[in-house]
């Protein structure tokens, strides 16, 4: 799996799938697609929807402070030797194997929807 560690809040410092905003009039495949290539490096085919989940960020008194909506798609590179390399909002970014994920502090629920793919 390509993880990237977040460099800016929300969740700073939690590993994560690479991702971000779509743009105006970009479909949610071309703005995986982009995303994955400016966070890593790495091009890819974008495959079938996974899931859409809805990520409330709360502040310490319990006020929303971001509400996502995160649409999960299953993902090849386009080149299986492709190293990434964090660009933009990643502090690292790496292949990690099923069996390594628990030593990673993973983003909420990110587990529930990488389990969709093993």
């Amino acid at each position: 799996m390509l993880l990237v560690e977040r460099g800016h809040p929300p969740l700073e410092g939690l590993w994560s799938v690479p991702g971000g905003a779509v743009e105006l009039g970009e479909t949610t495949r071309a703005a995986a697609a982009r995303e994955v290539e400016e966070e890593t490096g790495i091009a890819i085919a974008v495959g079938r929807l996974l899931t859409v989940v809805d990520r409330l960020v709360r502040d310490a008194s319990g006020q929303v402070q971001y509400h996502y909506v995160l649409v999960e798609y299953e993902a090849s590179p386009l080149d299986t030797r492709a190293e990434p390399h964090a660009a933009t909002d990643a502090r690292q970014a790496r292949w990690v194997e099923w069996p390594d994920l628990a030593q990673y502090a993973l983003v909420p629920g990110l587990d529930e929807v990488l389990a969709l793919v093993h």
